[in-house]
């Protein structure tokens, strides 16, 4: 343990260093917690110190004997933070008061977004979750006025706290930039503003002062060098992350490794993976390099996304050519609809939410109920499109024929053709002409 004097009259300093001398070796805290601690010190050794520099071999080095020359070394955590160091541990980067999501990957930026505001989620004196009011805006035709009135709006009900995301954010930054460098001086105590940007250069003023004061979450896949190669391990960290807190299943480090020989670096792609393996665990819940290597491939992969939107849009000649190509080259049909269901079943919930909301009277637009379904950010313009072709009376139905194709593929003569013929019906309800038919 670290050896520190606490009979000094410096007691708040001393009393931090106190704290982590008391922590067993074996269990101290994370470096960057460290770190925190030791900046803190060096503040209040500087003000003993009558508010100056801190210098070593002075008397504080002394009187702080190690902590001193520790903290001589330590720096506050950079408030620039890669998204999936975000995303896994995001009770280590707390958002200040203004907030950047930067970089062109629009998964990452969505993910991102929503874990942004449930970090910032409350929890109220009786120990509840209580849930941020939020508003979304369009960078490109939103005005800085209608911002500020947002920011300042208090709601009757929810939290105290506002949050203000402004999406496609790259147009209002251009025209509002002085304005909006005077906000993060002078922001609003209890709200918090997300501005989502493709571009961030960070040597302009409004970077800095965000950097300085707030939180830049960089959403960006590096191409080569070393920033892609700690991009992948925090990749793989994620990966695992994911697999076991939203899927409950252990995803075991060689068969994330295999995962990403198999298909290229984008995250969305490796999500939608993982969610589909997921599905396909025994009852032990393990994603091992077995089941990887037997229902994972570069060309299957892309070639099954691409039959489940050709048979969302009706191209219902084109998704079965796609269907008769992965049977042929080895995909089973087994393993095949999860990953149909999937994408089906969020059609249904969003259906449903458009038809329960118009008989509420608060009508919603099918953009709105597609993204209150789970359809991610990058998806739902195409995902807007395949609904209205699918149209209302068949998305009422999916519920039903997925149910009708799962309890079919389980049944005691469910062989490969048997099944092969249920992915194919599905394929066909979903047809252009068979909208017309019915």
């Amino acid at each position: 343990m670290l050896p520190v004097r606490t009979d000094s009259s410096d007691g708040k300093g001393l009393e931090l260093g106190a704290k982590l001398a008391e922590e067993d070796e074996n269990h101290l805290p994370p470096l960057q917690m460290l770190a925190v601690y030791y900046h803190n010190l060096l503040r209040h050794a500087e003000q003993v110190n009558g508010n100056k520099p801190f210098r070593p071999h002075s008397r504080i080095w002394q009187r702080y004997g190690d902590i001193g020359r520790l903290i001589a070394m330590a720096k506050t955590p950079s408030t620039i933070v890669p998204a999936l160091s975000f995303l896994t541990t995001s009770e280590q980067h707390p958002p200040g008061a203004i907030c950047a999501i930067s970089g062109d990957d629009a998964f990452l930026r969505h993910e991102t977004r929503m874990a942004l505001i449930h970090a910032l989620n409350q929890v109220g004196q009786d120990g509840v979750d209580n849930e941020p009011t939020w508003e979304s805006f369009d960078g490109r035709v939103a005005e800085m006025a209608d911002l500020m009135d947002a920011l300042r709006e208090r709601s009757l009900f929810g939290s105290e706290r506002r949050i203000v995301v402004v999406e496609e954010a790259d147009a209002l930054v251009k025209r509002y930039r002085e304005r909006l460098e005077l906000y993060v001086e002078k922001p609003v105590s209890d709200a918090v503003l997300v501005l989502e940007v493709k571009t961030w250069p960070g040597n302009t003023r409004l970077a800095k002062a965000v950097a300085k004061s707030g939180l830049t979450i960089r959403c960006q896949v590096p191409q080569q060098g070393r920033e892609l190669t700690d991009f992948i391990k925090q990749l793989k960290d994620w990966l695992i992350h994911i697999a076991r807190v939203k899927h409950q299943t252990k995803l075991e480090r060689p068969a994330v490794d295999l995962l990403l020989e198999q298909l290229p670096t984008e995250v969305g792609i490796l999500y939608q993976e993982v969610a589909k393996l997921s599905l396909l665990t025994d009852e032990e819940g393990v994603v091992d390099t077995d089941l990887v290597r037997n229902h994972v491939g570069d060309w299957r992969t892309r070639k099954t996304w691409d039959m489940i939107d050709a048979a969302a849009e009706g191209r219902a000649a084109e998704a079965l050519d796609q269907l008769d190509r992965l049977l042929a080259a080895g995909e089973d049909p087994h393993a095949l609809l999860p990953q149909m269901a999937s994408t089906f079943r969020r059609f249904a919930a969003a259906a449903r939410a458009y038809e329960q909301a118009e008989q509420q009277g608060r009508p919603m637009s099918l953009r709105a109920a597609l993204q209150h379904s789970g359809v991610p950010s990058f998806k739902l313009s195409a995902a807007e499109g395949q609904l209205k072709q699918i149209g209302r009376p068949r998305a009422k139905q999916l519920y039903r024929w997925l149910l009708a194709a799962d309890l079919q593929l389980k049944g005691y003569n469910s062989g490969k053709e048997r099944a092969r013929r249920v992915l194919e019906t599905l394929i066909v309800r979903l047809a252009r002409q068979t909208a017309v038919v019915q």
